[in-house]
């Protein structure tokens, strides 16, 4: 390991840097804020929205801007300007929606119409949509807009629709979104592991990966020759630990992305990560 070689570090946030509350650990808090200050370079990647990660990561000063929704933005943590967007042309949008609605589900979408991001939903049909919209009212998420009419939504920048549902229900739209769109736009399953039961569904552009847009925003800071160490848990972090240099999982990552790691270390809700980081800016500072 070259000591000299700038190095970047990069974290999903759910069943990662979070522990089981979906929450930021009062030690996982403190250690970063020590550590960002001692000069810690780090960003997040994440599902979740820019709104949300102001709410969760209050009090941290990251050095650089985050990764929204998977890549569809790239945005300043402070404000929540986006720098960088990745969101599905109109056509592509509405044609996943009228496909969506066939199916008899019903999606948030979330766009940005200019101005302010949002967060449209009508009806709430089952408690996996209802637990996304009381986590997101508990966190008293600023997007949230009710409407009785979510097409209306499809043409401002659309950076992601979510559907949530039994898995056999979310499984079989998965593969009727990629037979229909055959590659121009990514659909991806995965369950909810903070309430069993009930799968999501994000449909986005094709763009909208954590390894684009970590690519594009170290360029755009000159730290394209960096050393990147990710960490993460679930399958949407494989292209993220395929573009690192180390890739770190933690222990309750799924076991594709264990078989890609550099390291296993603990799980999430021990904040394994942060003691990592602590362990290695400790090393790190007495080489140098």
């Amino acid at each position: 390991m070259n000591s000299s070689r700038r190095r970047v570090y990069v974290t999903d946030l759910d069943g990662t840097l979070l522990g089981d509350d979906a929450r930021l650990s009062d030690r996982t808090r403190t250690g970063l804020v020590t550590l960002l200050e001692s000069g810690l370079v780090l960003t997040v990647a994440s599902a979740r929205s820019v709104v949300a990660m102001q709410s969760i990561l209050a009090g941290l000063r990251l050095p650089l801007a985050v990764i929204e929704f998977n890549g569809a933005f790239i945005s300043d943590l402070g404000t929540g300007r986006h720098l960088v967007a990745n969101t599905l042309a109109t056509e592509l949008a509405v044609g996943a929606y009228e496909l969506i609605h066939a199916a008899g589900c019903v999606p948030f979408v979330s766009s940005f119409d200019g101005k302010c991001d949002r967060l449209y939903y009508s009806e709430i049909g089952n408690p996996g949509m209802k637990w996304y919209l009381d986590d997101r009212l508990w966190n008293n998420d600023r997007r949230l807009s009710k409407t009785a009419d979510l097409s209306s939504s499809l043409s401002e920048q659309v950076a992601c629709l979510t559907v949530i549902d039994r898995p056999q229900v979310v499984e079989e739209l998965r593969a009727a979104l990629a037979e229909r769109f055959d590659g121009r736009l990514s659909a991806r399953r995965f369950s909810n592991e903070y309430f069993g039961g009930w799968d999501w569904l994000t449909v986005h552009d094709v763009r909208a990966t954590k390894d684009r847009a970590l690519a594009r925003l170290l360029d755009a800071h000159d730290l394209g020759d960096a050393e990147i160490v990710a960490f993460g848990d679930s399958d949407n972090d494989i292209p993220l630990f395929r573009c690192a240099d180390r890739g770190i999982a933690v222990a309750n990552a799924s076991d594709e992305l264990k078989s890609l790691a550099a390291e296993v270390i603990g799980p999430s809700n021990e904040d394994s990560v942060v003691g990592f980081l602590e362990r290695e800016w400790q090393l790190r500072s007495s080489v140098l």
